[in-house]
């Protein structure tokens, strides 16, 4: 049976009440999105290794963080090492083909599940060399840097030309899907193909984060077989 798993992103979470805000959201949660920002990737500075080390104290759940920075190869292990489960890096950082397979292999060799992304602007193009190689792949429907952004729907049919990827070739890695993912906008997506929804401000920004996560997974049930 299909599972598809809900990822609450911490980047729209209150910092003050970090443990207690996980907590919130755990009954029905899978992954702990954590993401991690430089200030040169994308136009925004976030949270690194020790927020990583205090959600892992935090919760049993999975920890998949994104690593939306320059030079993610140099990392890796520490990050790890803090307590991430899955590890995901952008295609957009990647030299080559060659190198994208190296740095996906240095986190499977960490201890953690490689994870591959790409933001709206990239084509699908730049994962299929990698698609035997990762555990997760991640197609951004916003443009990375910012919670609270908008939907871009325009991702749809990459979603969808993955998913038929993945089931011609027989993959079975995740497919995730972050950025401006709602309540209201999340049925779409889930036809498209994704089997992991990330929601940061959509769940944490919301008056009732258990309440809202609980919803997401009543409406995830009519698309899990």
């Amino acid at each position: 049976m299909k599972k598809v798993k809900l990822a609450p992103s911490i980047l729209s979470c209150d910092f003050s009440r970090l443990a207690e805000q996980i907590k919130l959201v755990e009954p029905y949660s899978d992954y702990i999105e954590v993401d991690v920002m430089d200030g040169h990737f994308v136009p925004n500075i976030s949270i690194g290794i020790p927020i990583v080390v205090a959600v892992r104290k935090s919760t049993n759940l999975v920890v998949d963080t994104q690593l939306m920075i320059s030079h993610p190869w140099k990392y890796i292990e520490q990050f790890a090492k803090a307590g991430s489960d899955i590890i995901i890096v952008h295609a957009e950082t990647m030299r080559d083909n060659n190198h994208f397979k190296q740095v996906l292999k240095q986190i499977s060799d960490a201890g953690a599940k490689a994870g591959a992304a790409i933001n709206p602007p990239t084509p699908l193009k730049k994962l299929l060399p990698v698609l035997d190689q990762i555990d997760l792949a991640l197609i951004m429907s916003v443009n990375p840097g910012f919670g609270g952004q908008g939907f871009m729907p325009e991702v749809l049919p990459k979603i969808l030309d993955l998913r038929k990827i993945m089931e011609k070739e027989k993959y079975s890695f995740d497919l995730e899907v972050d950025g401006g993912i709602k309540l209201d906008n999340v049925e779409p997506v889930l036809k498209a193909g994704a089997d992991v929804i990330v929601s940061g401000s959509g769940i944490f920004k919301t008056p009732n984060p258990t309440e809202t996560a609980k919803k997401f997974k009543e409406i995830f049930k009519k698309y899990e077989k």
